[in-house]
């Protein structure tokens, strides 16, 4: 076998790639190469302990740091999009929150006609990914790779905010990754001993041991290489020079939601209107790809403490600051060990409806921006909010806007766009600030920062929406699963029409599932590798 021969060759190392490598390579029996695009985990500290995030988010050695394009749904300005360069991707780099989504997000992909991704399909793939003492057996895996744990109450807040919830009707939940997703409950976390846990730490670690693995980072993907209708390989970059990587079997392409469907244009495979306005020869004409974009659009609600002790924005300054880095140096414990956004609400917007379509991400303390681009913790005594839709209708897209593969992708959202997007958004608005009002946490609270108490009609809180809203850096649906001319690839992960190609990631979801996409990303990767090994068996066996 040639030194650049592999049997599976997979692009990017992120929540889907990195399950995917460490799946094929199990066994043995096949040569498997990651190539990756950022650098070694092992290089950059900050991705361990969990609250250290901030000095990830805005970061250029580990982090793309795109921004969208300018567009009127969203106040005519650039959204900066954030995703992960570093090895295990964004799951590197993440608030590290667990949350796999509802029973009825999968379902409804079964529904649209991609088989074998309905909830009972994909239930084998949620346990296998993860190892909790949380929850009933039914429903939660014990042994898997990624170990998961709850967050811990480090103020009297969590208690004061979760009786006002309560209090207005929203039940706690022990378990939102069981049965049931309705609730109000302390954040499920991807955290072990108080370090992040990445697919780089569940499944990249163990894999890079085997005879079979190799891992190259710095190396990014130029274009696939195709010969005829079949792709053969991959063409890179690392240190400045161009290396071809060829696969055996075949190619799996996980670089998320803006760079999967920007490696399938500049290999020529799109709409041939796009390719054409870059010179890009249209090997292949697949429509859909770069279109569907969704992500979770959300109004930022501020307030203010009226007392202290209740807000954790002094142990994120000076003399604080550094006995929480003593508490974790010793111990792995207080905020540093948690991710930042650890109380959460899944609910729903008004009476009638059968599953939350509303989320909040709320944590005791206001974030401002400090030096460096950096983000750091406000000494405003304050708690924020993060509260929007679930399943967000409203679709962008994401394109080439070079044929130089260094250019990154024009990302253009659309949010809002729908009635159904409006009124939702705006009655999770008022339902965050209906628990901030009810008792016992209305008692502890000065007064309303953001958006502020002059904005109240449905037209205010939308206005505000609009200009000051935030994607929650949840991306999907750009090379969608289906069967229909605008999806890109099969229920099998398959790319139509070309083969020995998949892509596996963000982007093949159809619809945005309801909370965080890591880890149905790391289903997406478990599922992938599962249907990858099947197929060879069944090749092997004609």
């Amino acid at each position: 076998m040639a030194a650049n021969a592999y049997d599976y060759i997979v692009v990017g190392s992120g929540s889907a790639g990195g399950a995917i490598v460490g799946r094929l390579s199990e066994n043995g029996k096949y040569t498997v190469l990651c190539l990756e695009a950022g650098i070694e985990k092992s290089n950059y500290i900050f991705t361990k302990p969990p609250a250290a995030n901030v000095f990830l988010i805005n970061n250029p050695k580990v982090n793309w740091r795109y921004f969208s394009e300018r567009d009127e749904s969203h106040g005519n300005r650039e959204i900066y999009v954030p995703r992960g360069k570093i090895l295990g991707g964004s799951s590197a780099i993440n608030g590290t929150i667990y949350n796999r989504g509802q029973k009825l997000d999968y379902d409804t992909w079964a529904q649209m006609g991609c088989r074998g991704w309905g909830y009972d399909d994909v239930l084998p793939y949620m346990k296998k990914l993860e190892s909790t003492d949380v929850g009933d057996d039914r429903y939660r895996g014990r042994s898997g790779p990624i170990h998961v744990n709850v967050a811990s109450k480090i103020s009297p807040f969590y208690d004061l905010f979760i009786q006002s919830a309560n209090a207005i009707g929203i039940p706690s939940n022990p378990d939102y990754s069981g049965e049931t997703q309705e609730g109000v409950a302390m954040a499920q976390q991807a955290v072990r001993r108080g370090y992040r846990q990445s697919t780089a730490t569940g499944y990249i670690d163990p894999a890079r041991k085997r005879k079979n693995v190799t891992i190259i980072a710095g190396a990014e993907a130029k274009t696939l290489i195709l010969e005829g209708k079949r792709c053969v390989g991959v063409r890179y970059e690392k240190d400045g020079l161009e290396h071809e990587a060829r696969a055996n079997c075949e190619v799996i392409v996980s670089c998320g939601a803006a760079n999967s469907p920007k490696l399938l244009e500049l290999s020529g495979i799109g709409n041939p209107e796009v390719l054409s306005s870059f010179n890009i020869e249209a090997v292949h004409s697949l429509p859909g790809v770069g279109e569907n974009l969704r992500d979770h659009y959300a109004g930022i609600l501020k307030w203010q403490f009226n007392q202290p002790g209740i807000s954790i924005a002094k142990r994120g300054r000076g003399m604080g600051l550094l006995i929480e880095l003593l508490k974790f140096g010793l111990f792995r414990r207080g905020f540093i060990s948690q991710g930042m956004g650890t109380l959460r609400v899944f609910s729903r917007s008004r009476p009638g409806l059968d599953n939350p379509d509303v989320m909040m991400v709320v944590a005791p303390f206001l974030i401002e921006m400090g030096a460096g681009e950096n983000f750091r913790m406000s000494a405003t005594n304050g708690f924020f909010m993060y509260s929007h839709m679930q399943r967000t209708e409203s679709t962008g897209s994401v394109h080439i806007r070079s044929s130089d593969f260094h250019a990154p992708p024009a990302i253009r959202f659309r949010f809002l766009d729908t009635e159904n997007d409006r009124q939702t958004a705006i009655r999770a608005v008022r339902q965050g600030r209906e628990i901030a009002a009810a008792k016992p946490l209305s008692d502890y609270i000065d007064k309303e920062l953001q958006p502020g108490p002059e904005v109240q009609t449905d037209g205010e809180i939308l206005e505000f929406l609009r200009n000051t809203g935030q994607i929650t850096h949840h991306m999907v649906g750009t090379c969608r699963m289906g069967h229909d001319p605008m999806a890109v690839v099969d229920d099998r992960l398959r790319v139509h029409g070309i083969e020995g190609l998949r892509v596996a990631d963000a982007s093949i979801m159809p619809t945005i599932p309801s909370g965080n996409t890591s880890i149905p990303c790391v289903i997406v990767g478990e599922k992938c590798a599962a249907m990858v090994l099947e197929d060879a068996k069944s090749a092997r066996s004609t």
